[in-house]
């Protein structure tokens, strides 16, 4: 006997195949599903890997490493250091009065009590005074002023000759102190690397043979 084979039509065909298709797809991880998800944490900031480890190289703690800027101030690399233990300072030059800004940044506190007895620009044995400017405090002594501004577990300090930077650049350079981002750790930074050692050219050496040094003496010595 011939059996018929049943056809369904078109209209009850096509959910099916509708539905077949989506359950295949959730199923499917798909690329995406097998990738590291990306917002399973903060991702790391700019230049923290190579902050950290020039810092290191050089005996500073990463943490206390500042940069600032200020119009017609550029870095004096050579001034880039340890400060204390483990702080960090930097001096920026202004090209056409050869004025300089120091940055300095040390662990400690700075308070209303303590503040007359920090001398500025660690100059010991000088009267200091001290005014509140905002979240900072403004200080003055032998000279010199400052502007020291309490951040968690340290200070972050810029000062200068009272009369080769007036107060509002100080001011404005101590509110512009801030952690570098990767660009600013390579200029600021120097790198954790050794520098490669320059082979020293022997003149004594002739180019033939095995290399070995020419002490021919001429003749009377």
């Amino acid at each position: 006997m011939i059996r018929h084979a049943r056809v369904l039509p078109v209209l009850v065909l096509a959910p099916l195949l509708l539905t077949a298709c989506g359950s295949e797809k959730a199923g499917d991880p798909g690329p995406s599903a097998s990738a590291p998800a990306s917002a399973a944490g903060p991702a790391a900031a700019p230049g923290t890997g190579e902050l950290a480890s020039r810092a290191q190289a050089m005996g500073v703690a990463p943490e206390l490493v500042y940069v600032t800027e200020a119009p017609g101030f550029t870095l004096a690399e050579q001034s880039v250091g340890v400060l204390g233990d483990d702080g960090f300072s930097a001096t920026w030059v202004d090209g056409d009065t050869n004025a300089l800004l120091r940055l300095a940044v040390d662990r400690g506190s700075i308070t209303a009590g303590t503040c007359p007895e920090q001398p500025v620009g660690d100059m010991s044995g000088e009267h200091t005074t001290c005014e509140r400017d905002g979240d900072a405090w403004y200080r003055t002594g032998a000279g010199r002023h400052e502007y020291a501004l309490p951040e968690e577990g340290h200070v972050v300090r810029v000062s200068a000759e009272q009369d080769a930077v007036p107060r509002d650049v100080l001011r404005a350079a101590a509110l512009a102190a801030h952690r570098p981002d990767a660009a600013e750790t390579d200029r600021l930074l120097p790198s954790a690397e050794p520098a490669p050692a320059t082979p020293v050219e022997r003149g004594d050496l002739p180019p033939f043979g095995d290399g070995a040094p020419d002490n021919h003496v001429d003749v009377g010595g």
